[in-house]
């Protein structure tokens, strides 16, 4: 059994503009794609929405 801890980190490798997406995904396990779906999704409704969760992820998860 692994005691490895997952830490929530934003991606150097997997980045389109900051890395939230990529290190989303590497966190859980997932595809960047889907992350970065949610987001554009959020976008739809004025845009606050999608921008103000990628600002915050930029802001709170820290970089690799």
């Amino acid at each position: 059994m692994s005691n490895s801890k997952r830490l929530l980190r934003r991606s150097c490798s997997n980045r389109v503009v900051a890395g939230v997406a990529g290190g989303l995904a590497e966190f859980f396990g997932i595809s960047s794609f889907w992350f970065r779906l949610a987001f554009l999704i959020a976008l739809i409704p004025g845009g606050v929405p999608g921008v103000a969760a990628y600002v915050i992820a930029w802001v709170v998860i820290p970089s690799s």
